[in-house]
């Protein structure tokens, strides 16, 4: 068998790796016109702030390639014709697959604003995208970010780390207002405050305004607003990279390459995972397109075993995200909508310093089942939420054993009795 992997992120690396596995004979080739070699898109930020070196987002030595016969080819597929089986390659190759998966990841999402190709203007999504971000914030004085969520909080944190002035605009009421609730949200507004970061709510942008020699001069605001800056962050979102599946008619698409529950496409031997696929049906509660680090490994892992020739559907299990807003460190597991929703009961304990919080959800129709947590400042432990979350455990037993969860025993010694205090205080008004 040979199979071709289109991308070299971690949604691809995990499959040809559990191929290798489950296949020690099958050739696996890997192609991507972004890097030569794998790397930790996670870790991009750390470069860039000097904390990491290029090399050392490196997960794996040049020699572990060979060694595991893994072929890296560095060069953009250019157009696919599932008839023939084959790739056509930047670089002239053509490549004759039996098996092939799209990882082809995402791109920055534009909203087609004036300016917005002007030299100065990008998201950050790449390795090449963070080499263009070090040429261009040279020298740069004042920047702005559109949008936020988390890589718009990533793209202030590393210019406030070479000491640029940040604004950021965001278009919600109050930070990521479509994920976190209000008080989570303000937790992550004085850690903007505390780092002078500017931040403009209910804002959006309308125009990139260029100088004499054509780089950003300004920025227009729906608030009516010229802001002077000399680079421009995008931090819109990201939506899948469909370039080559577009070059295919047969292959279905949506908003990313549609997949059955082996991540299967429309066309036989062809398989997409990761950032670009979309979920035909997904499960209840769960989105079509998952555009996580953790889901797009497992997805890779998953597509392996079908591949060879041992189909395995794709589950996901209860939804997990972890991010760091400077110095504030959050993690979610299930489900916390910004809010609550029909039937849906939440508990919420705050330190008064405001740099620890967290929230638990639960229905009081499903006997008090516990359906997710929000943890910031305080550090969980994933296993714990897992299994509760899975047994859909009542909440009071949840908090009878909430120090298993707790990966810091010193603080949840400092803090439980009033972390208890507090939830029991708002489950018995809740009962009442």
């Amino acid at each position: 068998m040979h199979l071709v992997i289109i991308g070299n992120g971690i949604t691809g690396v995990s499959c040809a790796l559990a191929v290798r596995r489950l296949s020690p004979e099958a050739r696996i080739t890997l192609v991507s016109d972004e890097t030569p070699h794998h790397f930790s898109r996670t870790a991009l930020m750390y470069v860039y702030m000097g904390h990491l070196r290029p090399q050392d987002i490196k997960p794996y030595e040049d020699w572990f390639w060979l060694e595991n016969r893994l072929e890296l080819v560095y060069a953009a597929a250019t157009t696919l014709a599932a008839d023939q089986k084959t790739v056509h390659l930047s670089n002239g190759q053509l490549l004759t697959y039996d098996k092939l998966l799209l990882a082809t990841g995402s791109v920055s999402r534009r909203a087609g604003w004036p300016g917005q190709h002007l030299p100065g203007v990008q998201g950050l999504y790449s390795l090449p995208d963070l080499e263009q971000m070090h040429r261009d914030t040279h020298g740069v004085r004042q920047a702005v970010v559109v949008g936020g969520g988390l890589i718009g909080i990533e793209l202030a944190e590393m210019l406030h780390s070479r000491g640029i002035a940040v604004t950021m605009l965001v278009r919600d009421t109050h930070y990521w207002g479509s994920v976190l609730p209000p008080e989570e949200a303000a937790l992550i507004n004085q850690q903007l405050r505390e780092h002078h970061i500017t931040v403009h709510y209910g804002t959006e942008l309308t125009e990139i305004v260029p100088d004499a020699a054509g780089r950003v001069r300004a920025v227009r605001t729906t608030q009516g607003h010229e802001l002077p800056c000399q680079w421009v962050g995008l931090a819109t979102g990201v939506t899948p990279n469909l370039a080559l599946a577009h070059t295919c008619p047969s292959l279905e698409t949506d908003r990313g390459i549609l997949v059955d529950t082996h991540l299967q496409t429309s066309l036989p031997d062809v398989y997409a995972a990761g950032d670009c696929a979309q979920h035909r049906q997904p499960a209840a509660g769960e989105v079509p397109i998952e555009q996580l680090w953790y889901t797009g490994r497992m997805q890779g892992e998953t597509v392996a075993y079908t591949i060879c020739g041992q189909p395995t559907p794709y589950q996901r299990g209860p939804w997990f995200n972890s991010a760091k807003f400077f110095q504030l460190e959050y993690q979610t597991y299930g489900r916390v909508p910004a809010t609550p929703e029909a039937g849906e009961q939440t508990c919420y304990w705050q330190h008064p310093n405001g740099r620890h919080a967290l929230r638990i959800n639960f229905r009081l129709d499903q006997g008090n089942a516990v359906t997710g947590v929000n943890a910031l400042g305080i550090r969980q432990r994933h296993d714990v939420w897992e299994n509760w979350l899975r047994a859909g455990t009542p909440v009071q037993e949840v908090l009878r054993q909430l120090r298993r969860a707790n990966f810091d025993p010193e603080f949840f010694r400092r803090h439980e009795p009033a972390m208890l205090r507090t939830f029991n205080e708002q489950l018995l008004s809740i009962k009442n």
